[in-house]
């Protein structure tokens, strides 16, 4: 068998941090589907293009929407590798999970997720001293929200059952 053979049945870069993952809890093995990742990345874009029609009225609501948008995507990737978040991973399982399978070369893709993820939380957690969003915050993160789902689409086809 060749190197590139062998490449396309097992992806090790990243292994030693899912295989943790699992035991310890926070990803699950689930039957690899590539039709539910597909339903995943289709709710993605309806999420995008809501975000687009309400971060002018309401941006927290916006930002969850390109949030949720991003996570999804993401988590269509592990969905083609058998692999799913629990509710001990949450949505950072989701980051560790991936950053350590395509970082690199995709590490700047990842760090905009993670941050998305925590402006997400601080918005869905407020502090009074903190800064509410605006709608100038929801348009560019929707950008790199795009991108986020544009490069989990692309994944899909790259990834084995884990």
């Amino acid at each position: 068998m060749s190197d590139n053979a062998t490449l396309l049945l097992r992806w090790d870069q990243g292994r030693e941090v899912v295989d943790g993952l699992i035991a310890s809890g926070k990803l699950q093995r689930v039957f690899a589907s590539r039709e539910h990742a597909e339903r995943l990345l289709d709710q993605s874009r309806k999420h995008l293009s809501s975000c687009d029609l309400t971060a002018s009225k309401d941006p927290e609501g916006a930002y969850a929407l390109l949030y949720d948008a991003a996570r999804k995507s993401l988590t269509a990737v592990l969905e083609v590798q058998g692999l799913r978040p629990t509710s001990v991973g949450g949505h950072v399982v989701i980051y560790q999970a991936l950053k350590a399978q395509i970082d690199p070369p995709m590490g700047r893709i990842m760090s905009t997720f993670n941050r998305l993820r925590r402006s997400r939380h601080d918005s869905e957690y407020p502090s009074l001293s903190g800064p509410e969003l605006t709608e100038q915050d929801v348009r560019e993160d929707l950008e790199k929200a795009k991108e986020i789902v544009g490069v989990a689409q692309k994944f899909l086809d790259k990834f084995p059952i884990f």
